[in-house]
């Protein structure tokens, strides 16, 4: 079954289905209490030895529970380093279901056949033991761990097994394999491509990334291994540059915006974790030819920042060159990718669209509610959040702080981190440090409590970062949420209509039905009007979402009002041919001028038709405050972040819980600091640059509590250190 990567984020098709689970697999059971308990002795061994070795937050016991080894038969086209004399290779499980009390059983992907013990798709993946030798790799050079030097030998054996190392597709990558060690090129459901390793691929770029690390980890530590790793570097680089790079200078055209031709998979996403592996090359051996490679991909990654500060994608970097309609927190490393190219490759052209992500995209992400998997162009809540999409947005920004050295970027990322503790819609946490469970997801309908190999292994790369940096780390402690200001989605089939306006629900899902299953068609005369609470006192900006057609640019529209208000008009015209595009129509967010200030409240969003009669076509709202906050606490501390849609800086009153004392940092839109403050009260005066955001810290003040003297400061105040 194919499926769109559309289809995929909004659920409407099933990429990987989990199997029955066979009862001869060994399970773990995690506790509340310290320590974890395996069912055989072995691996309880195995958790001691472990548990003696890693401190702080990283906890590589469940990562372990999810590895294992195998001795494939032999099978022609795939070898790996000394298989003669070690015939079994490592490998992971891709899934670790949740049963019951706190048991996990390890199974694959697809249906399970026990006659003859193999799944749809596989037991163990590339993708996942690709990122897993990540964790590994970057555990032992950190912590100087033996058992993680060697599971990381071992992986990155068993992701060499499952490269195609002669014939055509020599450098490519057989996603899948069964439990006995036999490849599985063709699972059911299909991959893309089909045969797996018949064109290039995202785990073809994971790939990249693993044994780019792989070999700049043991080019000193095992120089033959390393050499080895190097060769099949080297073979992953030509089918990269014969299948993906040959294309380099070409464009698509996109709904009439032009794209690059040459990411892998059509993806900035995919190219970015392969950057992450040719940085790690490329900053070992300065080998040219690397450094080419990695140059062409990342350019071609910072040719799909888009938006503005108050435009979507609000300086995200789009993923898929053939959809400009959505982004998506998962394999959203581009940010990162971006940050270790220019550095390697001393360009700084390469670094400017990761610092406008930093300051002006992720700090709304964040206060509007976290790494969403899907925005099309506005969030679709059912998706949810996952580790994968929080890890990529921590470590975008902890890079951003690393390499630039910008303290606005740290602080960003301890907002980022927070997420496995707590930050997200549920108040949930993800992560548990005394077992090394990540769960799998959360929404607003709940958590799924599987804690697969994709899961841990990204809160295991964050919790490694996290143990580097304790200060981000003890800032990301400061998790539950106290107040949250941001944008409200507004379905436009949830309104109520008037006039020649009529409820559509179109035949199959599409673009204009991702929130209700339903648009709303206006003809002349036609008008809906919504209901809305607006949390603050502010001027509000009216974004409205539709598909742009290709239509004459001002053939029809809409006129919007909030609380009697003019909030602007939406044209849905002037669209252009799809060309290269995914879909014939492009889904896009208009945004309108800031209303005057409106008193919070209840309120309505009124709109009404405005065209030559041709029909347009509404799919939602989001009302957005001029400035947006989001307030964190954990006991007697807090931490703020506010961010403005004002185009000139904007002094917003942060209201919090109890009485405080603070400091207040402003920082521009590159993440460099432009001023500092110290207020106490209870509601403090923030100024918020344009295209910036401000972060407060302080204490509640309590009866045991009060603030130094030299911090009482009148909160109407501005005191710059």
């Amino acid at each position: 079954m194919q499926v769109s990567r559309r289809d995929f984020l909004k659920g409407t098709g099933v990429v990987v289905v989990a199997g029955v689970v066979p009862t001869r697999l060994r399970r773990l059971e995690h506790s509340t209490a310290p320590g974890l308990g395996y069912e055989d002795q072995e691996a309880t061994a195995l958790l001691a030895g472990q548990m003696d070795q890693t401190s702080g937050l990283a906890n590589l016991a469940h990562l372990d529970f999810l590895r294992t080894e195998v001795a494939p038969p032999s099978q022609a086209g795939h070898s790996t380093y000394n298989l003669d004399a070690e015939p079994s290779i490592g490998v992971l499980w891709a899934y670790g279901n949740y049963e019951s009390s706190g048991i996990y059983e390890v199974v694959g992907g697809g249906n399970y056949d026990a006659a003859t013990n193999t799944y749809g798709q596989g037991a163990y993946d590339a993708d996942d033991i690709s990122r897993a030798a990540v964790v590994y790799v970057r555990h032992w050079l950190q912590y100087g761990d033996d058992h993680s030097r060697t599971a990381a030998y071992q992986l990155l054996r068993g992701l060499t097994y499952l490269q195609t190392a002669t014939g055509a597709n020599a450098g490519n990558v057989v996603l899948w394999m069964q439990p006995d060690g036999t490849l599985n090129p063709t699972p059911t459901p299909p991959d893309s491509p089909n045969p797996s390793d018949s064109g290039p691929s995202y785990w073809l770029g994971r790939t990249i990334w693993a044994l780019g690390e792989g070999y700049r980890a043991f080019r000193t530590a095992d120089p033959a291994f390393a050499a080895f790793l190097s060769d099949r570097f080297m073979l992953s680089l030509v089918a990269l540059e014969r299948e993906v790079l040959d294309r380099y200078g070409t464009y698509l055209k996109v709904n009439g915006r032009r794209t690059p031709a040459w990411l892998l998979v059509g993806g900035a996403d995919a190219s970015s974790e392969a950057c992450l592996g040719l940085a790690a090359y490329a900053e070992a051996t300065r080998d040219k030819q690397i450094e080419t490679a990695l140059y062409r991909l990342a350019s071609g990654i910072a040719e799909m920042a888009s938006g503005s500060p108050t435009g979507w994608p609000f300086g995200a970097i789009l993923p898929d060159v053939t959809d400009l309609s959505l982004w998506h927190a998962w394999a959203d490393q581009m940010a990162g990718a971006l940050v270790l190219a220019s550095t390697v490759l001393g360009d700084s052209s390469l670094l400017q669209p990761a610092l406008t992500y930093g300051a002006q995209f992720a700090p709304h992400l964040m206060i509007q509610g976290g790494p969403d998997n899907t925005w099309l162009p506005a969030p679709v809540a059912t998706a949810g959040q996952v580790s994968y999409g929080a890890y990529c947005i921590f470590e975008n920004l902890l890079l951003l702080s690393e390499q630039g050295g910008r303290a606005g970027y740290e602080e960003l990322a301890a907002f980022a981190a927070s997420w496995w503790f707590g930050n997200n819609v549920l108040g949930a946490p993800m992560y548990d440090p005394s077992t090394g469970v990540c769960f799998d997801g959360v929404s607003s309908t709940g958590v799924n409590m599987n804690s697969g190999a994709e899961s841990t292994i990204c809160a295991l790369l964050g919790m490694i970062d996290l143990d580097a940096a304790p200060v981000v780390a003890q800032k990301a402690m400061v998790h539950a949420r106290q107040s949250q200001i941001s944008w409200q989605l507004v379905d436009a089939a949830s309104g109520r209509l008037s006039g020649n306006a009529t409820l559509v629900t179109p035949a199959a899902a599409s673009a204009e039905s991702q929130w209700a299953g339903q648009y709303v068609q206006l003809g002349p005369s036609g008008a809906a009007a919504l209901d809305v609470t607006l949390p603050a006192a502010d001027q509000y900006l009216v974004l409205t979402v539709f598909d742009r057609r290709t239509i004459a640019s001002r053939a029809c529209g809409t006129v919007q009002r909030l609380a009697g208000l003019p909030a602007g008009t939406a044209y849905e015209g002037g669209g252009a041919p799809q060309g290269d595009g995914a879909y014939p129509d492009e889904l896009v967010m208009a945004t309108g001028p800031a209303t005057p200030p409106i008193a919070a409240g209840s309120a309505s969003v009124q709109a009404t038709y405005t065209g030559d009669g041709t029909v347009a076509e509404l799919n939602a709202f989001l009302v957005q405050p001029e400035a947006e906050s989001l307030v964190l606490a954990d006991g007697e501390s807090f931490r703020a972040l506010l961010r403005s849609f004002a185009p000139t800086p904007k002094l917003t009153a942060l209201n919090l819980p109890k009485s405080a004392y603070a400091t207040i940092s402003i920082y521009d839109g590159e993440g460099r600091l432009a001023r500092t403050s110290r207020a106490s009260g209870r509601t403090l005066l923030v100024r918020v640059e344009p295209a910036g955001f401000s972060v407060v810290t302080g204490q509640f003040i309590t009866a045991t509590r009060v603030p130094p003297v030299s911090s009482i400061i009148p909160t109407s105040a501005t005191t710059t250190t």
